[in-house]
């Protein structure tokens, strides 16, 4: 989730939440000042009454609510002494202008005691609450609508505030993914006042530069290494090469000559392997194109033709898609053409290699050892599953670097008295 979105939500929650407790506080406050008002207009009635049954003691006789809004009772005069006044809500069937038959409606009732000529006597006085019910109805209903329309209107502005707030952090951000550490001349730059955005920037510059300076040291330190190995390793493959012809060696001495030959000849592809891996480390193969993983296995196919003939090694190859990458061409060749040769040169005599690309797909499985190689090892650097192998052990760790550098998958099985690797084109 974007850095944006995620604060727009936290300020979202926080509005709802905020705003839900106001709108519930509104409605019980609301609540509250239409029954005050309403106990108010009882009392009132209250007092009304009560100066209306002195002049016209004959009102005193009405005992329901049939004939109006208020009805008596007497009470003892123990009763009247102890009667406090009473507030409440309550239903009672009433008919209305528009009403056909009686309904139950809600309705606020005070009850009260009061004396007259001697004698004490209870008031009902019953207000209806139907209109105020309705008022507050339509509040909550306005309330409610009002409460939407604020909340989409605070997150549709903050959204933009937001977006616009946020957009110098986003080009910084992208000027900093495209930027390449030896290839790229210029830091990335944020165009804004922002304190928070500057700092940041000051702050990338500074470990830009930092690994600009680091990089171009280990770069030129390779570069100076593989050259002075390679200056003594070339001296001394051709002065081996002089003294083996030389017709006075004995057979002893030529195959000791030759033995060290070999190893020479490990040295060099040794050299060329680590300064490989340390170029893909730092990322100095970034030619990227789309590259067509059908061609560059049926490249290599082509070159290791005549040494699949003589070990006699069936090769079948199912292409069920056509499958692109984008990626460094050299690199892309690099991992499919070691695993190809890994699964011919690892075989056995009259094995087979399966070669399958699915979509985002590549699997390459070929017989050779009856058992499984170690799957916690086989990337790691000079692991040979045959130590006798004459292998220098880099070949699938220089595949597990490039994996890495362009997010591809890579997985090793042992299913069916086979070996399988998979790569899986993300």
């Amino acid at each position: 989730m974007k850095l944006a979105n995620k604060s727009l939500l936290y300020l979202s929650v926080s509005l709802f939440v905020i705003i839900g407790l106001w709108s519930v506080v509104f409605y019980f406050n609301i609540q509250y000042e239409i029954k005050e008002s309403v106990d108010e207009g009882l009392e009132n009635y209250k007092r009304q009454i009560i100066y209306r049954a002195e002049k016209d003691p004959s009102i005193l006789d009405k005992t329901n609510f049939e004939e109006g809004f208020f009805a008596f009772k007497p009470l003892s005069a123990k009763e009247a002494l102890h009667f406090k006044d009473r507030y409440l809500d309550t239903f009672m069937y009433m008919q209305d202008a528009d009403d056909t038959e009686l309904e139950l409606e809600p309705v606020r009732m005070l009850t009260t005691a009061f004396e007259s000529n001697g004698r004490f006597y209870q008031l009902k006085i019953i207000n209806s609450m139907v209109e105020e019910d309705d008022l507050v109805g339509e509040l909550l209903e306005e309330a409610l609508a009002l409460y939407f329309i604020l909340m989409a209107s605070i997150i549709l502005i903050n959204n933009v505030v937001l977006q616009r707030v946020w957009k110098p952090f986003y080009s910084f951000l992208h000027q900093l993914k495209k930027y390449r550490i030896g290839h790229t001349e210029e830091f990335p730059t944020v165009n804004t006042h922002t304190k928070e955005f500057v700092a940041l920037q000051k702050a990338v510059h500074t470990l830009l530069e930092q690994n600009n300076k680091t990089y171009e040291q280990q770069k030129k330190f390779i570069g100076n290494a593989s050259h002075e190995l390679q200056t003594p390793l070339a001296i001394m493959t051709n002065k081996l090469e002089l003294l083996l012809e030389n017709s006075s060696l004995q057979p002893n001495q030529a195959e000791s000559i030759a033995e060290i030959m070999q190893l020479v000849d490990r040295l060099v592809r040794l050299n060329k392997s680590l300064l490989l891996l340390s170029k893909i480390e730092n990322k100095q193969f970034l030619n990227n194109q789309t590259v067509s993983v059908n061609e560059i296995v049926r490249q290599n196919l082509s070159d290791l033709e005549e040494l699949a003939e003589y070990k006699n090694i069936t090769i079948s190859v199912i292409e069920n898609t056509e499958l692109t990458f984008f990626m460094d061409h050299a690199m892309a060749n690099i991992i499919i053409g070691n695993l190809i040769r890994n699964a011919l040169f690892h075989n056995v005599t009259n094995g087979n290699i399966s070669i399958t690309l699915y979509e985002n797909q590549l699997e390459i499985r070929n017989s050779g050892k009856p058992e499984a190689l170690l799957s916690e090892k086989i990337f790691s650097r000079f692991y040979k599953s045959e130590p006798n192998s004459a292998g220098i052990g880099l070949g699938l760790a220089i595949i597990k670097a490039i994996c890495e550098l362009y997010a591809i998958s890579i997985e090793y099985h042992f299913e069916k008295q086979q070996h399988l690797f998979r790569l899986r084109f993300k």
